[in-house]
């Protein structure tokens, strides 16, 4: 199992599909004063205006009883073992929160701390479901879930540092990025926080730039490489990332995604984000 900063492709949860079996835990996102725990259509569409009319939004992790109450499910519906893969522990509680409610039930559980988010994390809980059904132990199969973790990468582009600054998810040191709102961010997952890397004055040099950063790390993988584009309202754009990345790497495996709610509310509106898994060369 997971929780919904995994964002996976439409479609990826349903049965004979590449994440078949794998449950999702909803991480809440508040926006004035509403709670919403269920990352759909709707959710998209009030998220959506709030980020434009620049409402207050919040995220906040489960509740240890929401995670317990599921693994007490899981543990009623004889399964002997959990392996519980989650968002960075530097930018939620929520792996805090599943240890809590881990220790708290008769079965065992493994809590992965994947210190990513989008389908870097989803793609480190596909490796504990593949581990499972072919047989592997709770504990070699979240192993698994750890060393995907470790060998993924999640890159950003952020057209407006606005919900950045709110939310103040970003680390301390991105005092570089200034005050000027036209700058454009380049971000990457790093150690478990979002650091920046680049600032980029026009939004077409920051896709550029963002496909740059991408190829040059598929580079040092294998062929096999596995990509995920991330989008919150501008799938056309990120079609066209994907379109380009696919001609760049024509034996990686490319979907595109919406950017999961949780952290589209601290990156805004038009953010393109890249998921990557895939072994590193050496």
């Amino acid at each position: 199992m997971t929780d919904s900063a995994a964002g996976f492709p439409p479609g990826w949860l349903d049965a004979d599909c590449p994440a078949r079996g794998i449950l999702i835990v909803p991480i809440p996102v508040l926006i004035g004063g509403e709670t919403h725990t269920h990352d759909d259509a709707a959710l998209f569409k009030r998220l959506s205006v709030a980020l434009a009319q620049g409402t207050e939004i919040r995220t906040s992790r489960p509740s240890p009883g929401q995670f317990e109450q599921v693994y007490r499910v899981l543990e009623s519906a004889g399964f002997d073992g959990i392996v519980s893969v989650h968002l960075s522990g530097l930018l939620s509680g929520t792996a805090d929160a599943a240890r809590l409610a881990a220790a708290s039930v008769n079965l065992p559980v493994e809590v992965i701390d994947t210190g990513t988010a989008g389908m870097a994390q989803g793609y480190a809980a596909m490796a504990a479901a593949a581990s499972l059904r072919a047989g592997f132990s709770l504990e070699r199969s979240a192993a698994a879930a750890a060393i995907a973790a470790r060998g993924s990468a999640l890159y950003l582009y952020v057209p407006s540092l606005d919900q950045l600054r709110r939310g103040g998810r970003v680390s301390a040191a991105a005092g570089w990025l200034g005050s000027v709102l036209s700058v454009k961010v380049l971000l990457k997952v790093q150690e478990g926080r979002l650091v920046p890397l680049e600032k980029v004055r026009t939004p077409r040099r920051a896709v550029e730039r963002l496909e740059e950063l991408v190829r040059a790390d598929l580079d040092n993988r294998g062929p096999a490489a596995e990509l995920t584009i991330h989008h919150y309202g501008n799938e056309d754009q990120a079609a066209g990332v994907a379109a380009r990345l696919g001609a760049a790497a024509p034996r990686a495996r490319i979907a595109v995604a919406r950017c999961p709610a949780v952290l589209a509310a601290h990156v805004g509106l038009g953010v393109v984000g890249v998921a990557i898994s895939g072994a590193i060369a050496g």
